[in-house]
């Protein structure tokens, strides 16, 4: 069996996008090799690390596991789209990362996190932090930057 590529089309960062894509090219693939956003990483390639992690419809989602086609009709947005958002300030104020290769997915997260929960207490805040992983450093910083981030997103 011979899989063809398809144009495809998604709205990605505001933006209608189309490219050629095949039925099993997940989201991670597209979005790095055909539209050239590189801020979602590939890590473990098995939804365990989070390093991938985008916005689906308000969602967080480990691009790893989903295929591009399942993002059809939906708004996707990666950590490209976010354009300065406070909880990127507040990473790099409060120092929460120290390679960086984790960090555009643990900005999604945490972006998605202070969404859905702008209130959020320290439970919630290191219940959302379980799906992503870092390996260079400890997490205090990233909590920091989050709680710090939570009063902009109040008054969004």
């Amino acid at each position: 069996m011979i899989l063809r590529n398809h144009e495809t089309t998604l709205q990605i960062n505001g933006e209608i996008l189309s490219f050629q894509a095949r039925h099993t090219d997940t989201l991670l693939f597209v979005l790095r090799e055909k539209l050239g956003l590189t801020g979602a990483k590939p890590g473990c390639l098995n939804g365990d690390c989070g390093a991938c992690t985008i916005d689906v419809d308000g969602e967080p989602m480990k691009s790893c596991l989903m295929l591009a086609i399942e993002a059809a009709n939906k708004k996707v947005t990666t950590v490209e789209g976010l354009k300065n958002a406070p909880i990127q300030k507040q990473f790099m104020e409060r120092f929460a990362f120290q390679c960086g290769y984790c960090t555009p997915g643990f900005i999604m997260n945490c972006h998605s996190l202070i969404q859905k929960h702008p209130d959020a207490t320290d439970i919630v805040i290191k219940e959302w932090l379980e799906s992503n992983i870092c390996r260079c450093t400890g997490y205090k910083e990233i909590e920091d930057a989050i709680k710090a981030a939570l009063p902009y997103y109040k008054h969004v």
